[in-house]
């Protein structure tokens, strides 16, 4: 058991800790339900949009989870590999449309969600260390990162994967 998954830890989300073979269906089904599926039916409307329009934006919610993974996380890691799997096709497919598909990979980040889980103080510690740069990351450097995928100063990311992660993924 990773010392993530021991504090109760790991990436804040959906689901219950389990390993794979203890994941449920049921839980497997809600997490790619939402991270997957939302993730997808935003697209396919926003394209959809955007194809009328002459052009646009799209800013997924990826997550550190995209570029790696944690042990008891099953669901999770594997529906924000699928969220960049995603991200990246549709950038593929629309980029001669005119329109920009990439996605953020946030870290652990303060969130009032987070600071309501019982044992916070405990799992904040935890998190905190599998972060290079000492510390949780910030709404506020979310927004600044998805502010610059979705400004004409990003013109040429396709497909990008933008780590926000404090240095974990590294």
């Amino acid at each position: 058991m990773s010392s993530l998954a021991a504090a109760g830890g790991g990436a804040p989300s959906i689901h219950a800790q389990a390993s794979t073979a203890d994941t449920l269906e049921a839980d497997f089904d809600r997490v790619m339900a939402v991270n997957v599926k939302g993730v997808w039916l935003c697209m396919k409307h926003a394209i959809a949009q955007m194809l009328q329009q002459g052009g646009g934006v799209i800013v997924n919610t990826g997550s550190a989870m995209s570029l790696t993974a944690l042990p008891g996380s099953c669901a999770y890691n594997a529906s924000k590999h699928a969220v960049a799997g995603l991200t990246k096709t549709a950038a593929l497919e629309y980029a001669k449309h005119h329109i920009r598909i990439n996605a953020v990979c946030p870290g652990v980040i303060v969130t009032p969600l987070l600071a309501k889980t019982p044992g916070a103080d405990k799992i904040m510690d935890v998190l905190t260390g599998v972060h290079p740069i000492g510390r949780l990351g910030t709404v506020d450097e979310v927004t600044s990162a998805v502010l610059w995928l979705a400004s004409d100063g990003a013109s040429f990311a396709i497909g990008s994967m933008l780590s926000v992660d404090g240095g974990w993924t590294v």
